[in-house]
């Protein structure tokens, strides 16, 4: 079976051109393998479940449309996949697209960001949550940007300090606290991991830490996300098994089946299987190519403009500009009922315990009855 399902269209743009891309990466932070798999039938899920699912047509046993219709989803043979923990990101505002009788054992709520002052630009509101929603739900903190996280995690500009105590605070309304820094410079190794201990000792052991980490398939001298001084001070480590191939590579699986592979193998050796959760991404993406947004020197309209069969000059306010048409190749990957089982199945295979999901409201909504806890 292919694993990847890939969308090729050609669209005619000016070069003011706007590429809507269907499969929009919805989260500031995050930009971020084959098995065998064994057929047989459709699973009957829980009514709780399929009755927000809407009849499916007919399934094309192929992995290429030719139809008019841009897309005709396909389900997966078998049984449906069980896991002991399922963690589900929700965006703060959107707590709508969750819907409480999905099989999501722990919610995570994203999120806390930190401002330019190092303290809480807001802390979401986990009431809406709780009245529709009995299971854990842990609260994300963000910190964007390598400058603003070196100034948060150094305890020599005093900020620090102050932080973790609003983190303690903020604490005391959720099951859990996740820490989700993912631009850290590497002269900064030493001090997250003491502010990782730090924030552990603040919340208290009654709460649970989880600390998301971004995937790695060998041990990397100097990692800055050491998965065995992380494992030591968190009670769950989430590998954002993710982003294998991102918008500024070329095109290409968000995450592989052989690389969540090699992703899974790395990430069990070094972490106890009590403590690993391996995440899975909903989204997708595409690329351009070739990508005709760019700056340039004045030296290069006329070149741009015979190139390009562009003969008038207009102007805007006074601001000249022109126009052409051309083609654009445009590739998506993206994840349907099909591949998020496989690689569920794979996990499964490898004795992984605990998935994570970025995000809800992006899947595919016909893959949740393929989903159950043990």
């Amino acid at each position: 079976m292919v694993m990847k399902k890939k969308l090729i269209v050609s669209i005619a743009s000016s070069v003011a051109f706007l590429l809507i891309a269907a499969f929009a990466y919805a989260a500031g932070s995050k930009d971020v393998r084959a098995a065998d798999i064994e057929q047989a039938v459709v699973p009957q899920a829980d009514g709780s479940v399929t009755a927000n699912v809407p009849a499916m047509p007919e399934a094309a046993k192929s992995s290429t449309s030719t139809s008019n219709t841009a897309y005709i989803r396909e389900l997966p043979d078998g049984e449906p996949v069980a896991f002991h923990e399922v963690w589900g990101y929700v965006m703060s505002g959107r707590e709508s697209e969750f819907d409480s009788s999905m099989p999501i054992t722990d919610l995570c709520l994203f999120s806390a960001d930190i401002n330019s002052y190092g303290e809480f630009a807001s802390i979401p509101d986990p009431s809406a949550l709780k009245k529709k929603y009995k299971g854990r739900i842990h609260l994300v903190i963000t910190c964007e940007g390598r400058s603003l996280t070196h100034f948060c995690i150094d305890p020599q500009y005093g900020v620090r300090k102050k932080l973790i105590s609003e983190i303690a605070k903020a604490a005391k309304r959720y099951d859990g606290i996740q820490i989700d820094f993912e631009t850290i410079p590497a002269r900064d190794s030493a001090n997250f991991r003491s502010f990782l201990g730090d924030v552990r000792t603040a919340i208290g052991n009654e709460k649970w830490f989880s600390v998301a980490v971004p995937a790695r398939v060998r041990d990397i001298s100097d990692d800055i996300f050491n998965y065995n001084k992380i494992v030591q001070l968190a009670d769950r480590v989430i590998i954002m098994a993710y982003d294998e191939h991102w918008s500024g590579s070329q095109p290409g699986p968000i995450a592989s089946m052989e690389w969540c592979r090699k992703v899974a193998e790395y990430a069990s050796s070094v972490i106890p299987q009590k403590k690993l959760v391996m995440g899975l991404p909903f989204y997708g993406r595409t690329w351009a190519s070739p990508s005709l947004a760019s700056a340039w020197y004045f030296s290069g309209v006329n070149r741009i403009m015979n190139e390009n069969n562009a003969h008038t000059i207009q102007r805007e306010d006074g601001i000249p500009y022109f126009t052409f048409t051309t083609t654009t190749k445009v590739t998506g990957y993206f994840e349907d009922t099909i591949s998020l089982v496989n690689r569920c199945r794979m996990y499964q295979s490898m004795s992984v315990r605990k998935i994570a999901f970025w995000r809800i409201g992006q899947e595919d909504p016909s893959f949740w009855p393929w989903l159950t806890l043990d």
